[in-house]
């Protein structure tokens, strides 16, 4: 399984406002409006590649050869075929409240851990007092059942309703159980393929882990970007530069060079910041350090003489 960082992800709102007050006589007069800053932040996501979105995991179980994906899928990373095994249950982190025990609950008296629990009359008199139902909290039990064995290759597979040929209906043999897994439009034995919001394998059932770019939104709609200076600094400057962009193209009180000329700016200090948020995200971890050293440091271990049980230095010799 392969390590990658996880950014923390926060919404583009402060940006928008800072751009908003930064340009504020644009914005009061109605020449331009932040209408398009979310397609204006999209395109800088994307520009920036799969590093500026999300990754989150998810169990998909393929039924007749396909699987559908989740409503916030962008692009796959990983994606698993998984094989049952049995292991413990484990308990869910989170509780659910209820005041009932199955469908109904006896109020008075309460039962309250299967023994009758009676309600003092004079306590009832009280006008801050009231009869209240026992609540009862529950953590569910989860079966780990699955084990992660071999990653799935992308390819190209023909979908059933398009294929014409006769070998669909050898799928199954008398006993219904399924006797060639390997469909014959597919690039390889364990491929998938994306196609129609769907998860397409060429086999017909199995439990899959994925792994994949998503792209999340805040309460307001806005898609969330990562909390990384030299990623929100490009984003900013984009959408200056973008504004300068369209007040050129229409009627001002500024000439049109005067706009150019701004825009020209704007559109320089957006490209230098794309291209630190760019080396930005290429930068190496310490993590990821750590096993790049220890993958040079192995490189070469094949070519070293069985023989060799001490290392000297950087390379296996004999010590005088």
């Amino acid at each position: 399984m392969s390590t990658y960082y996880k950014y923390n992800f926060i919404s583009p709102e402060s940006i928008y406002a800072q751009v908003q007050e930064e340009l504020k006589s644009y914005f009061d007069t109605g020449a331009v409006d932040s209408l398009m800053f979310p397609t204006y932040v999209d395109k800088c996501l994307k520009k920036l590649g799969k590093s500026s979105y999300t990754i989150t995991q998810e169990v998909l179980f393929i039924e007749d050869f396909e699987a559908r994906l989740p409503d916030n899928f962008h692009a796959v990373r990983e994606a698993w075929m998984c094989t049952s095994i049995s292991a413990r249950s484990y308990q869910s982190a989170s509780s659910f409240y209820s005041q009932t025990f199955g469908t109904t609950i006896q109020v008075v008296p309460s039962v309250i851990a299967g023994e009758d629990y009676v309600v003092d009359p004079d306590a009832l008199e009280c006008a801050d007092c009231d009869n209240t139902a026992a609540v009862y909290k529950t953590n569910y039990e989860f079966p780990r059942v699955y084990q992660k064995m071999y990653l799935l290759k992308p390819g190209n597979i023909s979908a059933r309703r398009n294929c014409d040929v006769e070998y669909t209906s050898l799928w199954n043999d008398a006993s219904g159980y399924p006797v060639n897994y390997n469909t014959p439009g597919a690039s390889s034995f364990d491929s998938f393929d994306i196609r129609d919001n769907k998860f397409v394998t060429n086999f017909r059932t199995a439990t899959v882990y994925l792994v994949f770019y998503a792209t999340d939104y805040d309460d307001l709609g806005n898609q969330l970007i990562p909390d990384n200076y030299r990623i929100t600094e490009y984003i900013y400057k984009f959408l200056k530069y973008k504004m300068f962009e369209t007040l050129t193209n229409q009627t001002n009180d500024e000439t049109f060079n005067q706009l150019q000329q701004k825009m020209i700016f704007y559109k320089q200090e957006a490209d230098e910041a794309y291209i630190l948020a760019e080396s930005e995200i290429k930068k190496q971890d310490v993590y990821a350090k750590q096993r790049a050293i220890k993958r040079n440091l192995n490189r070469f271990n094949m070519y070293e003489l069985p023989n060799k049980s001490e290392r000297f230095g950087w390379r296996r010799n004999y010590r005088n």
